[in-house]
This record gives structure tokens, C-alpha cells and sequence, in this order.
């Protein structure tokens, strides 16, 4: 539970700009196995979302900080399921994250140390992938050069963004 509220209060660090977003904390909705779905309400409305950590991160010999994927609302800003990579260091610049599921690839950007997909067509189809996958690998470079590489569950995954969409209505 307290790896739980860490990872809700780093995923708020990222979805929320301000002090205001700090003034609160996320509540967790419900845990659905590997994934679990959070609501926030802070300066720019209500934010939901569904998060994971990764079953495996490599190379084993690094300090990789905290990592999360997450599928993000903000309907006070028109975001509707946004998937996201957190990673506790910075990753390369212009480089790019690759987020496979089950063998189809998708192409993120970088920005320091989170990842997001390029359009709102590629957002619902990775979504859509993760939401009948099995696993998500996620590959990407540390600002340092290391190729690092996640592996993500996707048991829950259905469940935990539809509680959180549904929290976001």
C-alpha cells in the first residue's frame, strides 16, 4: 500500500503542474491484479488514472528509480485515456520510447523523463493493443546512453481504465 501512494503522488508530479496539485492526494480506486486506477482533483479539475510498474526492468545493474506506465484523464482539458511512460531519470533527448504489445510496436516521444505517443490515433490504438495484450515491453535510452527495457503486465489493465474513466465522468 505505501509503494502504492508513492507511485500516485510520482504519477501526480508529472499529470499536474502547480502547488495546487500537491495540496491533495490521489485516492486509489481499486486495484485490478497488476494495475490500479487513481483519481486526483486539484487546480485544473478532476484527473483519473490507471497505472503499473514493470514486472522486470533491465539491465538488472542499474538504479532505474521508480518507473510507471499510465493511461491518463483530464476532462478539463479534453484527455481521454493518454498513455504515458514516468521513469525515475532523464531520458535521451528527441530520442524515442518504444512501447511494444504482444509483438506491435509504438513509436513515443521523450521528454525528460516521460514518454508520450505523438497523436490522439495512436493513443486509442495503443490503448486498444494493451487493452487485448498480454504483455507491453517498453524500450527506450537513458540521457546517459543505457538501453534500458521494461516489461509490463497487462492483467487489469481493462479494468483499471475503466474505473478510472468511469471515476472521471
Amino acid at each position: 500500500m505505501m509503494k502504492a501512494k508513492s507511485l500516485g503522488l510520482a504519477i501526480v508530479g508529472l499529470v499536474m503542474s502547480g502547488a495546487a496539485a500537491f495540496a491533495q492526494s490521489p485516492t486509489l480506486l481499486k486495484q485490478h491484479n497488476d494495475w490500479a486506477a487513481y483519481s486526483l482533483t486539484g487546480g485544473i479539475g478532476k484527473v483519473c488514472y490507471a497505472l503499473t510498474k514493470p514486472t522486470q526492468m533491465l539491465p538488472g545493474d542499474r538504479n532505474h528509480g521508480d518507473v510507471f506506465f499510465f493511461v491518463t484523464s483530464r476532462p478539463a482539458e479534453g484527455v481521454n485515456s493518454e498513455p504515458s511512460l514516468l521513469v525515475g531519470y532523464p531520458l535521451k533527448a528527441k530520442s524515442t520510447v518504444v512501447a511494444d504489445v504482444d509483438g506491435k510496436p509504438f513509436s513515443m516521444f521523450t521528454n525528460n523523463d516521460g514518454a508520450w505517443v505523438d497523436n490522439a490515433a495512436t493513443e486509442a490504438q495503443l490503448v486498444g493493443a494493451m487493452k487485448a495484450g498480454r504483455e507491453m515491453t517498453v524500450r527506450g535510452e537513458s540521457s546517459r546512453g543505457t538501453k534500458t527495457t521494461y516489461k509490463f503486465s497487462l492483467s487489469g489493465v481493462t479494468a483499471a481504465i475503466n474505473t478510472a474513466a468511469a471515476a472521471c465522468r
